[in-house]
């Protein structure tokens, strides 16, 4: 099978010309880049190797039109928010496209252009988008021409949260505090994420509705049980990858442990790339380089916390990606992924 990159060199792109060059079933990479065409992969990309190589045409970047003529069954739009559909426009319903940006997340187009300052780029191709929650969407995605890949805070944030908002009633707002490593923010040149700005340093940004992600989180909750507010917060913290995830609500009811656990493990328990773990609380490193996220929970009262882990660019992006692709073409969902975290 064929599959082509459009945006490599960045985070997500490049963890993705590893993914696939370990792929059983990728025997073709098409690694898009605008910048660099015609340039060595290698040269590039030191770091990469001769299995995922030998699998790029000539070891060579490759140009979106040179893609498209190979007839790639699948394309991944590793691609900034804004600029992705554009580029994905050639290959909508001849291949298979799963797009990393946010272009094709929201459903409703004012909340889109209210988040993001523009009108979405693609609105005819919104309705028909399926959201690429793998656990949640996984028979939708089965037979999906467009899968929007969520973002990292929202995939950590809604896979212990959905659960329990179908199972359990709830009062008030759901607050979520999360950290984040720095390469969710891709490789951008700007001072706050510099290493002498970012090491020993830690910190709030774009809290609440600042941040794009509160709404795509709103959203996936507010298919659950409508009306859910979400109070949000990111926090970066000097890690290069990895995110943890603090999720506090309020029940109608006192729960119990055994409710919650039976509740997470119903949801997940024949999961893959899900783990509950009770009496833990999981930490980023139990996950970092796999495509897993470890749930953990604690009850006061009331006030039940969800702690959630994952790899940011793993589950949060390049490895939920390549999960959703296994779904769609019926291969094992675990081919060419990690279930296990770095000793």
């Amino acid at each position: 099978m064929k599959a082509a990159i459009l945006g490599t060199t960045g985070y997500t792109g490049l963890l993705l010309l590893r993914l696939l060059g370990s792929h059983p079933e990728i025997r073709r990479i098409l690694p898009v880049s605008s910048s660099r065409p015609g340039q060595p992969v290698g040269a590039s990309d030191p770091a990469l190797g001769a299995q995922a190589l030998e699998k790029i045409p000539g070891g060579l970047f490759c140009t979106a039109a040179e893609a498209e003529a190979e007839k790639p069954e699948v394309v991944f739009a590793a691609l900034p928010h804004l600029a992705s559909a554009g580029a994905c426009g050639p290959f909508f319903g001849a291949s298979v496209v799963i797009d990393l940006s946010a272009d094709f997340r929201l459903k409703d187009p004012g909340v889109f252009q209210a988040a993001y300052g523009q009108k979405p780029p693609r609105p005819d191709l919104l309705a028909g988008a399926v959201f690429g929650l793998a656990e949640v969407y996984r028979e939708r995605i089965k037979t999906a021409g467009l899968i929007a890949n969520p973002g990292c805070y929202p995939t950590a944030s809604l896979l212990p949260l959905l659960p329990v908002l179908r199972a359990l009633p709830i009062r008030g707002p759901v607050i979520i505090n999360a950290l984040s490593g720095i390469s969710g923010a891709g490789k951008k040149v700007a001072e706050n994420y510099l290493f002498g700005r970012r090491a020993e340093n830690c910190g709030p940004y774009s809290p609440g509705r600042l941040h794009r992600h509160t709404v795509e989180i709103e959203q996936e909750a507010s298919l659950v049980r409508p009306g859910t507010a979400i109070l949000f917060t990111p926090h970066l913290v000097p890690l290069h990858r990895g995110m943890a995830v603090t999720t506090v609500l309020e029940t109608e009811e006192p729960t119990t442990a055994g409710r919650v656990e039976e509740i997470l493990t119903q949801a997940y328990g024949g999961e893959p790339f899900v783990r509950v773990r009770p009496g833990v609380l999981p930490e980023s490193g139990d996950v970092k380089f796999s495509n897993r996220c470890d749930i953990g929970f604690h009850i006061e009262g009331r006030h039940l916390y969800l702690f959630s882990v994952i790899d940011n660019l793993m589950k949060g992006a390049s490895g939920q990606a390549v999960q959703n692709m296994n779904i769609r073409f019926g291969f094992p969902e675990t081919l060419g992924l990690e279930q296990s975290g770095a000793i």
